[in-house]
């Protein structure tokens, strides 16, 4: 741990020599061997006078796995379906949360993000992320594969299981999306005050030195939770903490939206928010069964899990909400859905059902109280409660991961698996996600806010974001 955080420093020193690259649950790989034995071929003896024919053939050479289609086919499914979470998913869930004067300007930070992430991927983020990065392996890739050098239709990436691969195209796109939609949830935090130039700096910087390093560590061999035994399946530290702890710093840098606490701010269409929360629903079984890389039962136990947790955490907010305030509301119950789904990302291919089940419905709780008491208790307005619902979520997910991944109460379990141990492991990556996010975080805010300025005047505040910043209305009645 000294070493990590003796080694802050090095976030903005990411280039490093190094070779190809390395993840043991999905690392490209160039050559793979599958050694075929072949039965040696009897001949006859020559005819005198002729040649004499070798007395066996020789072996053949060892051939490369090939891609499977319906593996290939599965994740190529999988990364559309998280392509939905995020366009449309993300876009309509926070649009229909914020005020009708500001619903366009979500909607273009969305899409803007989406984009900008994607070629920013393409360019030198896979390559961070995924690269051997030599004497800084432990928190950065290397640049071996800028521009995706070296990647063809041909080049595969192995899976959870040996001398299975796909083909690193599509394992390239699927990555793709995580980063995208983790830079994208930030949004939430910052709604209906940021200025769009000054978010798209900081999704760049900010996916540069917080999203790539923590993806490196957790998910890449070499990398330093990923060494340390580090379990999360799908993102909960790399996605939702590592988000929802941004949001929250980004929020108190930002200062509270003009009239917060004073005025009414309610969502101006809900039906947009369940439309949003149901496309996220649907688009996360590619985001947690797709997370399996292989369509074998792996997937279909994170695939379960994803139905069953969300349900769960669904159920226990509208409860809860009921008890305290007497209704159960729509937006009650779309916001413990997405409670659930974060919950459960890190644990889907590793718990059982029933440990599905009893995390989901925890974080639902839990959550409900992040975005209501603890919110109110700290002071802060985090706009769409992205730290309430992704950051503590995460944080539920991650832990809890290490408890019901116990074969005991029905998770797959892990080798030498002791859950005291496998708790502190995994408290400790979302210790270390917390800090590193939020110094990358609070520098970034920092530094934009001096140079070009974070915020738009109270003018445009009070005008709204959409003609204040894009020109355009969501509705012209």
């Amino acid at each position: 741990m000294k070493k990590l955080f003796a080694s802050l420093g090095l976030m903005f020193a990411l280039l490093s020599p190094g070779v190809t690259l390395a993840q043991d649950a999905a690392v490209p790989v160039e050559e793979a061997a599958v050694v075929e034995t072949v039965e040696a071929v009897a001949v006859e003896a020559p005819v005198a006078g002729e040649a004499a024919a070798p007395a066996e053939a020789p072996a053949e050479e060892a051939a490369a796995p090939v891609p499977d289609k319906g593996d290939t086919a599965w994740m190529m499914l999988s990364t559309l379906l998280v392509i939905l979470m995020i366009i449309p998913g993300v876009a309509l869930f926070y649009g229909g949360l914020v005020r009708a004067k500001n619903m366009l300007s979500v909607l273009t930070q969305v899409m803007a993000i989406f984009c900008m992430i994607s070629i920013l991927w393409a360019v030198y983020g896979y390559s961070l992320a995924f690269g051997d990065g030599g004497s800084l392996n432990w928190a950065i890739g290397d640049l071996s594969k800028l521009f995706l050098a070296g990647i063809t239709a041909d080049s595969t990436a192995a899976t959870f299981t040996d001398g299975v691969v796909i083909p690193e195209l599509v394992f390239v796109a699927f990555q793709l999306t995580f980063a995208a939609i983790t830079v994208a949830l930030i949004v939430g935090g910052l709604a209906e005050r940021v200025k769009f130039s000054a978010l798209m700096v900081f999704g760049a910087l900010w996916f540069t030195f917080s999203y790539l390093p923590i993806t490196h560590m957790v998910w890449a061999a070499g990398g330093y939770l990923f060494e340390a035994g580090d379990l999360d399946f799908a993102g909960g530290t790399v996605v939702h903490i590592n988000a929802g702890i941004a949001a929250l710093v980004g929020a108190i840098v930002l200062g509270k939206r003009l009239g917060y606490g004073r005025d009414a701010m309610p969502p101006h269409s809900l039906p947009m928010t369940m439309i949003g929360a149901s496309l996220l629903w649907v688009g996360w079984f590619g985001f947690n069964a797709g997370s399996n890389l292989e369509a074998t039962g792996g997937a279909g136990l994170a695939f379960i899990n994803t139905i069953l947790a969300t349900a769960a955490a669904g159920m226990a907010w509208m409860l809860a909400e009921w008890m305290l305030r007497g209704k159960p509301s729509m937006l009650g119950l779309a916001s413990g859905v997405v409670a659930g789904l974060v919950a459960v990302t890190p644990a889907a291919g590793l718990v059982g059902p029933m440990g599905s089940i009893v995390l989901g419905a925890i974080a639902g709780v839990v959550c409900l109280w992040g975005v209501t008491g603890l919110k109110k208790m700290l002071g802060y307005d985090d706009s769409l409660d992205v730290f309430g619902i992704h950051g503590i979520g995460g944080i539920i997910g991650a832990i809890g991961t290490g408890i019901f991944v116990s074969p005991a109460l029905g998770g797959v379990g892990v080798d030498d698996y002791s859950m005291a141990g496998q708790v502190v492991t995994q408290a400790t990556g979302v210790l270390i996600t917390i800090a590193w996010s939020g110094v990358v975080s609070l520098v970034l805010f920092k530094l934009i806010d001096m140079t070009m300025g974070l915020r738009v005047t109270e003018e445009q505040e009070r005008e709204g974001l959409d003609t204040a910043s894009h020109g355009e209305r969501a509705y012209n009645l």
